[in-house]
C-alpha cells in the first residue's frame, strides 16, 4: 500500500475534513460529495484510505464550493505545515536548454524569441 509523505504526520486525518464538508453541505454520502466537488467517487475513497493526498486543486475546489479558507480546510484535515518544499529539480532548465543558453551567452547572441516573433498582434 503506497502512502504519501503527508500521511506520516500524526495529526493528518483527511476523513475529518471530508466529514465536516458532508455536514456543512448537508450531503448524505461521499458520492454526493464527489458530485459537488466534481471529482470521480474513487478519488474520495482513496483520500479516505490515505492512498491519495488532498491536492491543491481539490483544496481550491473545496474552497470555491464551501467558501471556507484554504487555511481552515487544511487545519480541518490536520495539515499544520507552514512551508512547502518543491523538489530540487522543479523549475530548473532542462540540460539541453541550459547548454543552448550557455552557448548563446558565449557567442554574445541574444536569447531566442518564441516562434512568430513573440508578439500577440495579428498581421
Amino acid at each position: 500500500m503506497a502512502h504519501h509523505a503527508l500521511a506520516s504526520q500524526e495529526s493528518y486525518n483527511p476523513n475529518h475534513l471530508l466529514d465536516i464538508l458532508l455536514g456543512k453541505m448537508q450531503l448524505k454520502n461521499d458520492a454526493a460529495l464527489s458530485r459537488l466537488l466534481e471529482v470521480a467517487p474513487p478519488v474520495i475513497s482513496k483520500i479516505r484510505h490515505h492512498r491519495l493526498p488532498v491536492g491543491a486543486s481539490l483544496l481550491i475546489r473545496m474552497h470555491e464550493v464551501t467558501g471556507m479558507s484554504i487555511r481552515d480546510l487544511r487545519d480541518l484535515m490536520g495539515d499544520r505545515r507552514t512551508k512547502y518544499r518543491l523538489s530540487d529539480a522543479q523549475g530548473r532548465p532542462k540540460p539541453e536548454e541550459k547548454a543552448a543558453a550557455a552557448a548563446a551567452a558565449q557567442q554574445g547572441a541574444p536569447a531566442q524569441k518564441p516562434e512568430g516573433g513573440g508578439n500577440n498582434y495579428a498581421h
